[in-house]
């Protein structure tokens, strides 16, 4: 253990450049294993459930990196992380209160031509941020939109009303 601890150095001492340089060989060897037997939805598709373990694991990753937080208790901490991601967003797609939770809801913005202002506002969209989604999507405006949500993850999707 003395040969560990002379190559990664003592947590909470001033560490060398090259026991740093060992310990970000370590984290990164270690973060793309995590990132590999992950679940591909805990990084892929970053709604606010996956931004704070992303945060969360780079935070901590970066404090044992330097030497500021002990390595291997940080490594268990961030696997326990990932664990615990996991076994959330598996149970959320079974418990719909728990999606609500964690996920969120999506909430209609247009429905038929008319846009639900008030669902905007408390989505923080104001109207050239929806215009300039719609334009992005091809449509000149709300007229061409039979439903439009703002998604969990924070996407505007829009259903296009039918030519009649």
């Amino acid at each position: 253990m003395e040969t560990f601890h002379y190559l990664i150095g003592e947590n909470g001492a001033h560490i060398s450049w090259w026991q740093m340089g060992i310990r970000a060989a370590i984290i990164f060897i270690y973060a793309v294993f995590i990132y590999r037997i992950a679940p591909r939805r805990s990084f892929a598709r970053l709604s606010a459930f996956d931004v704070v373990l992303s945060v969360i694991m780079g935070s901590g990753l970066s404090r044992a990196l330097t030497g500021n937080a002990p390595l291997l208790p940080t490594l268990v901490a961030t696997a326990l992380l990932i664990a615990l991601h996991s076994v959330l967003a598996a149970l959320a797609p079974r418990f719909e209160f728990l999606s609500y939770i964690i996920k969120g809801r999506p909430v209609r913005l247009i429905s038929n031509g008319v846009v639900d202002w008030e669902a905007a506002e408390k989505s923080r969209l104001g109207e050239r941020d929806l215009t300039e989604q719609l334009r992005l999507k091809g449509l000149r405006g709300p007229a061409e939109v039979e439903v439009a949500y703002i998604e969990r993850n924070g996407a505007i999707s829009v259903v296009k009303a039918q030519d009649k």
